[in-house]
């Protein structure tokens, strides 16, 4: 249970995996995984090295020190990490945490830290955090910008609104789901800043190795020399992973990915008797855990270069997922199985991240928005009718993507059509259900749902926390605020503002000009509209929507000097984002609006940040 009183997190709603059926509605690849994936409990991988598998999407490790516990990842929430703590501490004796380590700077690997250490004793220097250079920015940055797209978005790659059985949500392929509970986070005070690093806590030797640019923008792996160790973080899974996240993220390069494995492999793969990692099970004997790392290694330059081989004769973007083929003797193998990712949407994502997204063909170059183009459509192929009659004839032959072809076609142009709204979620599931990829087969039975019931009333699932809140920068937040500035509103204003905020020596000159807000650290205007000075400690509640500005500015926390009405220009021009937008036509959003004050920050979207 979540201290909030809801479930956190429930292992026994997908008991029907274990009952011994094959179910039509799920690819066979997947089931298997998904049944791989209901081992939970605790495990030893070696004498002195545990981990706790299926309390959380990630593995929870524990590392056996001369006096307690040093922990790799400690789960995406305080409830679940804090359950694992005193799970393994029944079963093989109670220990302190003497260290924590984040492999990286995503929130199934670190949210829960507050259930596993204090932050008194981090302060302190009691208990060392550790984690990779970037960590604090990349842990908060990546999901800000376009947070309110991504949480919306997450409700397809994630499956929040499916129930789990056969017909729903079966598996996220590297774990069973995402736990719902209180995320947090601790600053680390330990930053492993080389490429190759050794540190030894409590007895326990570790070389870290800084993977930048792979499955996370901060990452690294970690080797134990005395145990012949490897840590793969979630470089190195029970699948291949993504590229590209569904949910909206910049595209990974996975050329970078598979030289950081390929050095791992020669710094410590030749070496290592057990490889272990943030997801799915362990790897033991080296002669299997060179062919895990060669093949692994393998699938994803093979991605890149197999990818751009093809770019390179002419095959597009909206070619490439219908040419592409990983090498059969990595098809046969079920780690290099793209279960996260897929091998669809993975390879339009290296194209993307070369040539963009443009397929070089003029007419799509600046093509009408589906809502405008529909209706010709429809108009030449004979009407609703004729089209549904033609979707139910394909869709009868199987022949489920020719159907959606012109019934998502029917849907643009006739939005209150719900015949045609039906049957083109009819099409989506049984797509859905061919699929190997859970965030793939996710995202087509969302979309059926909310085709066949609109977005359902109710607020939005809690992504992160104040500690997120207080993590990101101030740099970050006012960026954030230039995205949410309607730039209709604001045109013709021009105005400046000085922002200090004196606790941590901060400095920014805040403009509004051609109806854009910028800001710039480390600058001040001469002659300033409005000099705003503010705590950042203050800010922070002001960014939480604890207090407004107009309040801090009333009782003196909040010192101004100038035209104070320039504050009430620029909240004038603010947008509150509605995470209940519209995906799919007819479905518009009944979701309970939720009231944020003016400066409120959203809360970065950090769950599925995988």
């Amino acid at each position: 249970m979540a201290d909030a009183g809801h479930v956190a997190w429930s292992m026994g709603k997908y008991n029907f995996l274990l009952e011994d059926k094959e179910y039509k509605s799920i690819h066979p690849s997947l089931q298997r995984q998904a049944v791989l994936n209901m081992n939970y409990g605790l495990y030893e991988v070696i004498p002195g090295i545990y981990q706790i598998r299926g309390y959380d999407l990630a593995n929870i490790s524990f590392i056996k020190g001369k006096t307690g516990w040093i922990v790799f990842d400690p789960l995406t929430c305080k409830e679940t990490a804090r359950a694992a703590l005193k799970f393994i501490n029944e079963q093989l004796g109670e220990r302190p945490v003497v260290a924590v380590v984040y492999s990286h700077s995503h929130a199934d690997h670190f949210g829960g830290v507050r259930g596993v250490v204090d932050e008194a004793d981090v302060k302190s220097g009691k208990v060392k955090i550790i984690a990779p250079v970037g960590f604090m920015h990349n842990a908060v940055a990546e999901n800000v910008h376009a947070g309110n797209a991504m949480t919306r978005r997450m409700f397809y790659q994630y499956g929040v609104l499916l129930p789990a059985d056969p017909h729903g949500h079966v598996d996220q392929s590297i774990g069973k789901n995402t736990a719902a509970g209180d995320l947090g986070l601790i600053e680390p005070n330990v930053i492993v800043k080389k490429d190759i690093e050794e540190i030894t806590v409590d007895g326990i030797k570790m070389v870290f190795q800084n993977t930048p640019g792979t499955e996370a923008p901060a990452e690294m792996n970690t080797y134990f020399p005395d145990m012949k160790a490897f840590w793969a973080a979630e470089n190195i899974v029970g699948t291949i992973h993504n590229i590209y996240t569904l949910r909206g993220a910049l595209v990974r390069d996975a050329l970078e990915w598979s030289k950081k494995i390929n050095e791992a492999l020669y710094l410590f793969g030749k070496d290592a008797e057990v490889m272990f990692a943030s997801h799915s099970w362990p790897r033991w004997g080296n002669k299997r855990i060179q062919e895990v790392m060669k093949g692994q290694r393998d699938t994803y330059a093979n991605l890149n270069n197999g990818v751009l081989h093809l770019a390179n004769q002419g095959v597009t973007i909206n070619e490439i997922h219908n040419v592409y083929k990983v090498p059969e003797s990595l098809q046969n193998k079920w780690f290099a199985r793209s279960y996260h990712g897929s091998v669809e949407h993975n390879s339009r994502a290296v194209i993307n991240r070369y040539l963009g997204y443009w397929d070089a063909n003029p007419a799509t170059l600046i093509p009408l928005s589906p809502d405008v183009s529909a209706p010709l459509y429809v108009e030449m192929m004979g009407g609703a009718e004729k089209i549904m009659n033609k979707g139910q004839e394909l869709y009868n032959q199987g022949k489920y993507k020719y159907a959606v072809e012109i019934l998502n076609k029917l849907v643009y142009a006739e939005p209150q059509n719900q015949k045609g709204k039906d049957l083109l979620a009819d099409c989506y599931e049984q797509i859905g259900y061919q699929q190997e990829s859970p965030s793939v087969r996710n995202s087509f039975l969302a979309g059926a749902f909310e085709l066949r019931n609109g977005i359902p009333k109710g607020a939005s699932p809690k992504a992160s926390g104040p500690d997120i809140i207080r993590a990101m920068t101030t740099e970050l937040w006012l960026e954030y605020l230039g995205i949410r500035v309607n730039s209709k509103k604001a045109e013709g204003m021009a105005f400046t503002i000085n922002l200090i905020t004196p606790d941590n020596g901060e400095k920014f000159i805040v403009e509004m000009s051609n109806a854009t807000l910028t800001a710039l650290e480390g600058f001040q205007s001469k002659n300033p509209d409005l000099t705003l000075t503010i705590n950042r400690s203050d800010l922070d509640l002001v960014m939480m929507g604890v207090k407004t500005m107009d309040e801090m500015i009333k009782d003196g926390t909040a010192k101004t000097e100038g035209d104070i009405s320039v504050i009430e220009k620029l909240k004038s021009t603010l947008t509150q984002f509605d995470m209940g937008f519209e995906i799919l036509p007819g479905t518009i959003s009944k979701m309970k609006e939720i009231k944020k004050k003016p400066f409120q920050q959203d809360e970065p979207s950090l769950i599925g940040a995988e």
